[in-house]
């Protein structure tokens, strides 16, 4: 990749986590437009099977110094991905309830976290371990991970968002929002109860 390519890529990713930045960090989570999926009551959008699309290959390096961790390693699962930075308010909020969550359902959703923003990676795994945050978490401090979602789909567009994916790999439910344990159970049970 030559050094120009490089720097617009790099313009690119920071000027889209400049951009969450503005938009996120609130509860008030607006839908914005797409095709094919409905928002419904507190801010949730779903799209029904058939309009689903595939989400993007996510890939990094995990908060733990693990190997390299990819969503595709989880096809056949529900999985839960949750967007967050450790400077995001909301997100401290919604720690609790994301990790309670994640033990209820034990091996039959997988959980993974896309931390990004956060300049040392420090900064979050001192997050992890304050709120007791169990399943893994890519660091992405330039938000390009984020960047590979298509535009006018179930992406992320605040931070915090939480995305459901069905276990084909498809983008299933969103919120923009901080998500109470409740509310976020009521986005994975009907796309787990379809995989039943």
């Amino acid at each position: 990749m030559s050094r120009t390519s490089s720097r617009i890529r790099l313009t690119a990713a920071l000027g889209a986590a400049s951009a969450l930045a503005l938009a996120g960090c609130s509860s008030s989570g607006s839908s914005g437009g797409g095709v094919g999926f409905v928002t419904g009551k507190g801010g949730v959008a779903t799209a029904a099977p058939a309009k689903r699309v595939a989400a993007p290959e996510i890939t990094g390096t995990p908060l733990d110094g693990g190997g390299a961790l990819k969503l595709s390693d989880y096809r056949g699962k529900v999985v839960v991905l949750n967007i967050w930075g450790s400077w995001c308010s909301p997100c401290r909020a919604e720690a609790k309830g994301l990790q309670e969550t994640s033990q209820k359902y034990g091996g039959q959703v997988q959980f993974l976290g896309i931390n990004t923003r956060d300049t040392d990676p420090a900064n979050a795994v001192a997050f992890e371990k304050n709120f007791g945050v169990t399943y893994p978490s890519i660091y992405d401090p330039d938000g390009a991970e984020i960047l590979k979602f298509p535009k006018g789909s179930l992406n992320p567009q605040s931070i915090p968002t939480t995305i459901v994916i069905d276990k084909d790999g498809r983008l299933a439910a969103r919120a923009m929002r901080a998500l109470s344990a409740e509310d976020l159970q009521k986005m994975v049970d009907p796309v787990l109860a379809e995989s039943k």
